[in-house]
């Protein structure tokens, strides 16, 4: 019996640059499982081929003429929500508005295309399809007003000694929901050891962010530094995996220039790996939302270490894709809705009760 083929991932291209969009749209042309039906110079004109085309997603750059993406995509967000990948440029002013573009809505953020880089645009293809791919599945209608608190929450499925470390892993759709979680934590409790996949100039400035809005202190992390109570620490987006090691003055920070896992670098499975091996039971570990499976492993071997494990649940995951592999692999304690986490967490500081 035949089957008709499945549809494939409609895309427009919104960028001022005649080159980006014609490598953009060769790029992801090329790919047999998705197109580009429009594209557009500036947000105006993307604006007519958007209500034209009905994309399932949308690449848009951050500088244009007549509006700015920023601009756009918050009239976006507010009239039509469509998965949005922002293309940006890596730079420190670019990063801050590209983070903004996340806080709007903005499914993910990617660098321009490197010309100069032999072999680099390749790499950066097969990257930018597995974005769309995921930006395609993405949940960007608008949220629900949130009433932390607003039901009880059961008592914690094992009673265990309050936890001296925080673990969390997040990727598409993470920037928000990490804010969420620090935001409903205490100022001072067991460090926080975070990583988001980001690209390398973004996480210092997503730190800064953190910090400035949530009640702990938040820091890109610095190889060797000691892990103290009330500090965040996100793992730099780019060269190396973040773990940690016990010393003589505690838990500190190991930043490790090896190979991608799980395509990512940093990966959550190598921090998690990292956190069964040398905190155990005394861990709890968060797994928020994300495209693929990074963490899903490592918060396996984390439960089975004893620590306790909590995942985002598929209603508030802007992409249910790495919490779904843990949940599938019996690594999850729990899985609850993003505005539950940082409420179960606190009963658990207090050995899982209220």
């Amino acid at each position: 019996m035949d089957t008709a083929p499945a549809r494939k991932i409609r895309v427009v291209v919104v960028d001022d640059s005649a080159l980006i969009r014609s490598v953009l749209t060769e790029i992801i042309n090329t790919a047999g499982d998705m197109e580009v039906v429009a594209t557009a110079a500036d947000p105006l004109i993307a604006r007519e081929r958007i209500r034209e085309h009905d994309p399932d997603v949308i690449t848009l750059d951050v500088e244009m003429p007549r509006m700015d993406g920023i601009e756009f995509l918050r009239r976006l967000m507010r009239l039509r929500p469509t998965p949005v990948v922002m293309i940006s440029s890596l730079t420190a002013q670019g990063s801050s508005v590209a983070l903004e573009a996340l806080s709007l809505g903005a499914v993910d953020v990617m660098p321009k295309p490197a010309f100069d880089l032999r072999n680099g645009l390749q790499g950066y293809a097969e990257d930018i399809r597995e974005r769309l791919r995921g930006a395609a599945r993405a949940r960007v209608r608008p949220a629900a007003p949130r009433v932390t608190g607003s039901q009880p929450l059961p008592p914690p499925h094992r009673r265990l000694p309050p936890p001296s470390l925080i673990a969390i892993g997040a990727s598409t759709g993470g920037t928000e929901a990490i804010r969420e979680v620090l935001e409903g934590l205490p100022a001072v409790g067991p460090p926080i050891v975070i990583v988001q996949h980001m690209p390398a100039l973004f996480t210092r400035t997503f730190a800064a962010r953190l910090d400035r809005l949530c009640p702990m202190q938040v820091k890109e992390a610095e190889d060797g530094e000691v892990l103290r109570p009330g500090w965040a620490y996100l793992a730099p987006g780019g060269a190396t995996h973040m773990a940690m090691r016990t010393t003589l003055q505690g838990w500190c920070v190991v930043l490790q220039p090896t190979p991608p896992v799980n395509r990512h670098r940093p990966a959550v499975d190598v921090l998690f790996d990292a956190v069964a091996r040398e905190a155990g039971r005394r861990c709890v570990a968060v797994l928020l939302t994300g495209m693929g499976k990074d963490g899903a492993q490592g918060m396996l071997h984390l439960r089975q270490a004893g620590a306790y494990t909590l995942a985002q649940d598929e209603a508030t995951s802007v992409v249910y894709g790495m919490p779904r592999e843990a949940v599938v692999l019996g690594a999850v304690d729990e899985e609850l809705p993003l505005e539950m986490i940082a409420p179960r967490i606190r009963t658990l500081l207090v050995g899982g009760t209220r």
